[in-house]
């Protein structure tokens, strides 16, 4: 009688691997449901654990799991404006664009749902997340442009091309992602060199900005 072949061994998840798992069964969920439509049970199924289980990492219930992931999904979303600080300035925010918009696409029932409010798990704390992630968002901006100490006409028309890109993502989605992503990402980059214009019109510190990038391109 042939031996049968040995099955694979079972290799117990550490605390971390274990928390990990559930974050990732829950923006797989998010990514495509509200998060008020999305259960602990929900969960778990896609785990492939217990309700139990869920409850033994995330004693807070779904609140709690809730931020833990919109927390990795924040973390993701700074990622995508840490670009190497080399090749021209708007080059670099190009490729910024690129990886944020396919976060925005694999993303989007979340996405929406994140930027849009209104969720039954929206807390101040939650709120806090998300404009961490808009301030992330500008700092990474500024280091890219080769600005220190920005004025507060320049740190506004960031802050507001970043609200505008978000509208527009918003709008993407809504619209069947038309445009295609390329003349997205393209016609956002030009945006930002047009209110950059405007507002160098009114300031000197952006008005040599506006003068660099023409130089870099």
């Amino acid at each position: 009688m042939t031996p049968q072949a040995p099955g694979p061994a079972y290799r117990r998840l550490s605390v971390e691997e274990r928390r990990s798992q559930l974050i990732d069964a829950a923006l797989s969920l998010f990514a495509h449901r509200a998060p008020e439509e999305v259960s602990l049970d929900d969960v778990a199924e896609a785990a492939e654990v217990s309700r139990p289980l869920v409850y033994r990492y995330f004693p807070g219930g779904k609140q709690q799991l809730y931020e833990a992931a919109l927390r990795s999904a924040a973390e993701e979303l700074e990622q995508c404006f840490d670009e190497p600080r080399e090749g021209p300035r708007l080059a670099r925010l190009s490729h910024a664009l690129d990886r944020y918009i396919a976060f925005v696409d694999q993303h989007a029932t979340g996405f929406s749902a994140l930027l849009q409010g209104g969720s039954v798990v929206e807390t101040s704390r939650t709120t806090a997340i998300v404009d961490g992630v808009r301030r992330a968002a500008a700092e990474h901006i500024y280091h890219h442009l080769g600005i220190t100490g920005p004025g507060p006409r320049l740190r506004m028309t960031v802050r507001m091309w970043i609200t505008a890109v978000e509208a527009a993502s918003l709008i993407w989605l809504d619209e069947g992602r038309q445009p295609p992503v390329e003349e997205l990402r393209d016609w956002l980059v030009e945006q930002f060199v047009a209110v950059l214009t405007v507002t160098a019109g009114r300031d000197p510190q952006t008005a040599a900005l506006v003068a660099a990038l023409a130089e870099d391109a």
